[in-house]
């Protein structure tokens, strides 16, 4: 009767307290769940003594302490002759709940403080909204262009085959992109007629993480952000050009276009515009990053995405409504999925999905698949060059003979599969990562997660300090 371990729907508590209530909102806040009374933290039963009116006054704290007001049920149940109260509350339907003034959600299997981001979008969610929805209280109808709105307009129409006769004005009024004649967020973002505050994107072509070679900044209307980015990719990425018989030769870029414009477009769309950070691009020889600010929304996991297991929702309703009207997002919801098939039908590897910092990021690369001799798609363990930085004398003489080099130079290269270079990436990005959350990132077992951080603990390429909890990771390359 009692479940194994914590989980997200699942708490022990030794006592009725305040903590208690806490992970009730939390849950309330999440997908409902329930707290075991009378169990420890390690899942061994105690027990509880219960007065005639205990449950009663448990249940009219809980109400006089959240706001909305939570009723909980509680159940009294026997666990090897212990008495244990199971209080359930579901997944409230006006978000969010607080309890003396703080709100609550539940991550795996504890209770974390919401930002006020996360506030608002739980109440927008609530309302059925989303935030570019709202009116721009910092912008006019004079900083938006009356052309790109007619270019918008012109699109849909060739979309749809379908004539549009409403004036700008009373389509934009129809969309809800223009409220009580004023300009929402959305309008500024899509239509801006200049320089736009919101939308900045920095691209850049590296030869290393610190060596730049070309580079852009963006800070214009999102469909115009979509044309730029794509065709600065393009401009450096490897072709090859296949003679087909044709009388036009037909070109192969090192990575699928397809998925480039993909991942580009739902970066546009699904971005945390209230965030001030920018969106990065970053152009490798082997792999391409992007990196989004604003993590997974609506509750979506990383293994949501892979396993295509969830109901989509959108941060940018308003945005990703026109940019579907527009024919640029065919359905919602399946860009991951579509772009997974578009890299394995290209032939080359998996990209990797991960939520960092306070953003999401994709990594393409442009390593190849091989076919097995049952046409079976396997990855081909090629190997990747990293320089490891050395502290001492490496690459000359040493003791002070002429061509000597000291500190700060590079030692010989170290060879890295596209595994080891996956696993190593995410770490770098995330020092506190946990080997599990490395598996279910990559889509691999922890056996193989361990093997790959073996090889590279014998690299000397990183280290661990600490152990599996509170530890992290000591990374010496660059």
């Amino acid at each position: 009767m009692l479940p194994k371990s914590e989980n997200n729907n699942t708490e022990f508590k030794r006592s009725f307290n305040e903590d208690v209530i806490e992970t009730l909102v939390a849950f309330a806040n999440a997908k409902g769940g329930t707290v075991y009374v009378g169990v420890t933290d390690a899942g061994t039963v105690k027990g509880i003594t219960i007065g005639k009116e205990t449950v009663q006054n448990w249940i009219n704290e809980v109400k006089n302490k959240t706001a909305p007001q939570l009723i909980p049920d509680v159940e009294l149940i026997d666990i090897d002759s212990y008495t244990v109260a199971k209080i359930f509350v579901p997944e409230y339907p006006i978000k969010p709940v607080a309890t003396r003034g703080r709100y609550y959600k539940r991550v795996a299997s504890a209770n974390h403080l919401m930002s006020i981001n996360e506030i608002a979008n739980e109440h927008l969610k609530t309302l059925n909204t989303s935030w570019d929805f709202y009116i721009d209280p910092n912008h006019t109808m004079n900083d938006i262009s009356d052309e790109k709105v007619s270019k918008l307009l012109r699109k849909i129409n060739q979309q749809t085959q379908n004539e549009i006769t409403l004036s700008n004005n009373d389509f934009l009024n129809k969309m809800e992109i223009l409220r009580d004649e004023k300009i929402t967020f959305g309008a500024y973002l899509l239509f801006a007629k200049d320089y736009c505050l919101l939308s900045d994107v920095q691209v850049g072509r590296f030869k290393s993480d610190i060596t730049i070679i070309d580079s852009i900044s963006l800070n214009t209307d999102l469909f115009q952000e979509v044309e730029d980015i794509i065709a600065f990719i393009k401009k450096h990425l490897m072709v090859a050009y296949i003679i087909t018989g044709e009388p036009q030769r037909t070109e192969r870029f090192d990575y699928p276009l397809d998925a480039i414009r993909e991942i580009v477009i739902n970066m546009i769309v699904h971005r945390d515009y209230r965030e001030s950070s920018a969106s990065i691009i970053k152009i490798f020889d082997d792999r391409i990053e992007f990196y989004n600010p604003g993590k997974l929304y609506g509750g979506i996991t990383i293994n949501d995405l892979l396993t295509g297991d969830y109901t989509s929702k959108s941060r940018n309703k308003l945005i990703a409504k026109i940019f579907k009207e527009a024919g640029l997002i065919e359905r919602y919801g399946s860009g991951i999925m579509r772009v997974r098939h578009i890299c394995k039908e290209f032939g080359i590897v998996e990209p990797i999905f991960q939520e960092i910092s306070n953003g999401f990021m994709v990594i393409l690369f442009n390593e190849k698949l091989k076919l097995n001799k049952n046409n079976d798609y396997f990855v081909k363990e090629s190997v990747l060059e990293i320089e490891k930085v050395s502290g001492g004398q490496t690459g000359g003489q040493t003791g002070g003979q002429t061509g000597g080099q000291t500190g700060g130079q590079t030692d010989k290269a170290q060879s890295l599969t596209v595994s080891q270079l996956a696993v190593l990436t995410i770490i770098k990005n995330n020092n506190k990562v946990s080997r599990n959350e490395i598996a279910n990132l990559l889509n691999i077992s922890t056996s193989a997660v361990q093997k790959h951080i073996l090889k590279l603990k014998q690299k000397n390429i990183i280290t661990r300090v600490g152990g599996d909890f509170g530890g992290y990771w000591i990374v010496s390359v660059k």
